[in-house]
């Protein structure tokens, strides 16, 4: 007979997925809330301070213990400087630079595929990707591709691809992908609190220098208020903190299929807060990349003896 205490762990362990896609979709509407108002690097390096202030705190109240040895503190700030600093300082100049959000979110998508691609490529028993989840992979990506249609065909007034932004969205597809296979392979489990701060600092240490080059300054108003009150609380302190349990407790390919869900569910978000249309098309998209995620996320059927 199972503990209550054991069962509610359990529960809550199967909703990090659906939890952790939840808020990574409100990172485009974060982005639409404060862009307008901040460079991308500037608006970054006060998520990444504040970030730091709050789990600083959290971690005193707590008594957390630090990562023990300078190779785990190495291993860590390297995830931090491609999963925040190249994948965030990626996206938000791409964005920034005049992608539309549709496009910038079908380059990053394509990080379940690369992540599949490096993983056959090891070979290994322990990495290899079974031809179900290549199946899944491939209808997860073409329901992307379904979603954001209307947005790569129609686009929005200003929405524009350059050399510099298309560079931007690629770095942040490799940064992501490379952050999560190399998180996977060379970090040690350790509390997610400190882990997420040594993440932070390396972060901020390559993105300081790109915020005090940048020409403008932020303009405060209450729209950047919110968009970094919640990239704090709700996208770092959350969504990131989400994120490394996720790739520490399960196979990168399963985890990285999760990005598949951002595009749809940020549609659905836009569709409730914006009015923006939600089309047969779009739903067609949502459906199917949802199917093809539950491919890859399914466990193997049981060996026969």
């Amino acid at each position: 007979m199972s503990h209550p205490s054991q069962d509610t762990g359990a529960t809550l362990i199967r909703l990090m997925p659906a939890v952790f896609v939840l808020i990574w979709a409100t990172g485009f509407i974060v982005a639409r809330y404060g862009m307008p108002y901040a460079p991308p690097f500037s608006f970054l390096m006060l998520r990444y301070a504040a970030s730091v202030a709050c789990f600083l705190l959290w971690i005193a109240i707590a008594r957390v213990a630090w990562p023990r040895t300078g190779l785990e503190w190495l291993h860590l700030g390297v995830t931090g400087v491609l999963m925040h600093g190249g994948y965030l300082g990626g996206v938000w100049a791409a964005v920034k630079g005049g992608m539309g959000s549709g496009l910038s979110a079908l380059i990053v998508g394509i990080q379940p595929v690369l992540t599949a691609i490096w993983l056959a490529g090891m070979g290994g028993a322990g990495a290899r990707v079974s031809a179900r989840q290549w199946s899944g992979l491939l209808l997860g990506f073409a329901g992307l591709v379904l979603v954001v249609w209307r947005k790569l065909t129609q686009g929005a007034p200003g929405d524009h691809v350059t050399a510099a932004n298309l560079s931007w969205a690629v770095l942040a597809l490799l940064s992501i992908t490379a952050g999560t296979l190399y998180q996977k392979r060379f970090v040690r489990p350790c509390d997610v609190r400190t882990a997420n701060t040594v993440q932070l600092l390396a972060a901020a240490l390559v993105t300081a220098p790109l915020a005090w080059l940048e020409p403008e300054s932020v303009q405060w108003n209450g729209q950047v208020v919110g968009a970094l009150a919640w990239s704090v609380l709700g996208l770092t302190l959350g969504g990131s903190s989400l994120l490394y349990l996720l790739i520490q407790r399960g196979a990168a390919a399963s985890v990285a299929s999760l990005m598949y869900l951002v595009p749809p569910t940020t549609a659905v978000m836009a569709w409730l807060l914006f009015g923006e249309p939600i089309t047969a098309t779009t739903l067609a998209g949502i459906a199917m990349t949802a199917f093809g995620v539950s491919l890859v996320v399914r466990p193997p059927p049981p060996a026969r003896a």
